[in-house]
Formats: structure tokens, sequence, C-alpha cells
């Protein structure tokens, strides 16, 4: 009996951990996506190693990462109770700028640092640099609503035409020809992109310049380049605009396009259109190679596939750190948690959140690194 009150004290004070750290994740977020699925795939006991970690760590950035972290907190807490995470999410731009100014120990972004980010991050990092580990991988689902249509295909093409206001209504005939079969309305589009500065924007259409070239235009980069549109801050920001609007269409990560939100399929060329699935993302993230040099991991995506089954939409979300000259106060925990994350045990956590696992041999490599930080 005595060992049973032991037992019920301490899940009781693991509940009240896993509490005050989500309150401080949420604190001040421009997101308020949830994972869509708790994971299952609980962390096991002292497989977490906390190495003395403490104190508080602020971290910010993508928005598409968020549920992942929101996911991933729930288990650190539990075995780390002296270390509390706020990652705020306030998006890839907002998070880079937050670490070169040396306000976050570490920031998420789904766009690798670029020359002068690099540059700037040598100010705060003493002796060393930013670099870009792997962690989260995913599809950016296209969600829409339509009523009455529950299937529909697109291609690049016609993508980007509808995201830059050149195709506006749903029953246009590039749409009808990739959907025959569909009673398509004559209603308005309503195309909605990211206000703020995003990675996830940066991948989109990144895809789009590697397969519709002709028909965007633009140079790309975080910040939104075409013209019309209506927007919104952050991933869940577009996700509700989705969700009120009939004729709505937009861009996000999939942990987002959720209560019943449809999704795009792509016609990539390959014999049957792709859904947005992490296993189908999965396939095109295999494809990935790895570009950075020294300790930075950035990939190359292979946006252009026609694979079958590969859902060629994806992005790859970094956690940025200093490879050396990390704050010495936040460092442990930082390694701490990043090392959780890396691990099988971390990554599992992924796919049940609508995720795609970092392929095994770069996560391999992102192990390896975290491990030399200092």
């Amino acid at each position: 009996m005595k060992l049973q009150r032991m037992n019920r004290r301490a899940l009781a004070l693991g509940a009240l951990a896993v509490s005050g750290a989500l309150a401080l994740t949420a604190c001040g977020s421009d997101d308020t996506g949830t994972s869509s699925g708790g994971s299952s795939a609980a962390a096991k006991p002292g497989s977490i190693k906390c190495d003395d970690a403490k104190g508080q760590l602020l971290a910010d950035g993508s928005s598409a990462q968020k549920n992942a972290i929101d996911a991933w907190v729930k288990q650190f807490a539990v075995a780390c109770q002296g270390v509390q995470i706020n990652y705020k999410g306030g998006g890839s731009g907002a998070g880079v700028t937050a670490f070169t100014q040396g306000r976050v120990a570490f920031a998420g972004s789904d766009s690798a640092l670029k020359p002068d980010e690099v540059t700037a991050s040598k100010k705060v990092c003493s002796g060393g640099q930013g670099i870009d580990l792997p962690m989260v991988g995913g599809p950016i689902a296209v969600g829409y609503n339509v009523n009455g249509v529950d299937n529909l295909v697109l291609d690049a093409s016609t993508l980007a035409k509808i995201f830059n206001n050149e195709i506006t209504n749903w029953n246009d005939p590039a749409i009808k020809k990739l959907n025959p079969e569909a009673k398509l309305p004559d209603l308005k589009i309503q195309a909605f992109h990211r206000s703020d500065d995003s990675g996830t924007t940066d991948n989109f259409t990144k895809y789009l310049m590697a397969t519709a070239k002709k028909d965007w235009p633009y140079d790309g980069g975080k910040t939104w380049q075409a013209k019309g549109g209506q927007s919104a801050a952050g991933s869940s920001g577009l996700a509700q605009q989705v969700k009120q609007t009939n004729g709505a269409i937009s861009y996000f990560e999939l942990s987002y396009a959720k209560d019943g939100m449809k999704t795009v399929d792509l016609d990539t060329g390959a014999a049957q259109p792709v859904k947005a699935t992490v296993e189908n993302a999965t396939k095109a993230i295999s494809e990935a190679k790895v570009v950075g040099t020294g300790k930075d991991l950035a990939l190359e995506l292979n946006y252009g596939t026609k694979a079958e089954g590969a859902y060629p939409m994806v992005l790859v979300t970094y956690e940025i750190v200093c490879d050396k000259g990390n704050k010495s106060d936040t460092l442990p925990a930082t390694k701490a948690f990043l090392r959780y994350i890396a691990s099988e045990e971390g990554q599992k956590v992924l796919a049940e959140n609508d995720y795609a696992p970092i392929p095994d041999d770069i996560i391999a490599q992102v192990r390896t690194t975290i491990d030399g930080l200092s």
C-alpha cells in the first residue's frame, strides 16, 4: 500500500510538471495548434538524459513545428522537471531574428540560415556560428473549403495560378480538367497566404518555382511576394481561415489540417495523384542531400520528384543553435532537449502527430553534432 501511495504521488507530480511546462510553452504564442494525436510513443523512464539541466529555455521560430514541440515538451518535462521550455512559435523569420540577437537558446526555422544570417550569428556564438540541424519533416498540405467538393486534385501550374490571382473561380476550366467528376461551384476562390515571414512560405514557393516556374515568376523567400490574395499570421491562422471560409484555400503543415479539413491531392506527373500524408512525404524527404559545410547539416530537397507515391511539397524544420559559444547557463538544457528530440524515441513522436521523421542516415549525423555542441 505504501508503494502504491508513492506511485500515485509520483504520477501527480509528473502531471503538475507537464502542466507547468505546457503553460510556459503556450505563453505569448501566436500559434495555438495542438498535436493531433497525443503521443503514445512515450519515452521510457530514464531514457531521457537531463545531465543536470535546469532553468528556463527560451526558443522561438517555425510555427509549422510547434505541434511537434508541444508533444516533445510533454515527454521531456516529466523526465527533466528542473527545465521549463517556452517555445513561442512566432514564425521562422521571428525565430532567426531572435537567435541572431541572442534572445533565445535555439530557434526553429523551415529554411536553412542564409549567409548574412550566419554572419550575424557569429556575434552571439562566441568563437562559433549558427548551424542548421534538420529535426522535423512533413508535408505542406493545401487545405481547402468548398461545399460539395470532397476530393480535389491540383497540379503545380494550377496552384501557382490560384495563389498568383490568375485563377479566381472554383469552376475555372483548368480546375475542371483536373477534376472531371467534381461538381465545382461558381464560387470565388479565397486564397490565403502568410502575413508573417515564414519558412513554410519559403518551401511552398520553392516547390512552385521548381515545378511551375513559368506560372510563378518570383524569387521565393520567407516573405510572400505574389499579388492579390488574403493573409493571416501563423499556420494556425491560415488553417482557421480555411475552416471558416467557404471557397478558401491555403497552405500549412499537415498537423494543422484537422477536424475534417479536406486537403488537395497533387498531380506530380506520376501515374496517380499523391495525397498529403506522412508516409508520402517521407518518400520525398528520403531523396534529400546534405549540402551544409562543417557541422551545418542544411539539406537540399528534391521538389520536382515524380516518384510514385512521393509527395514533394515538403518542408524540413531545422533547430538552429551555435556550434560553439552557446551560453553556459542554457547549454546543458539545450543539449538535453535536442538530444531527446533527435533520439529514436523523440523521432517516433513525429509520425504520431502528422510529421515525418528525419531519415536515419541524416538524424545520425544530427545526434553526433549535438553531442559536440559547446
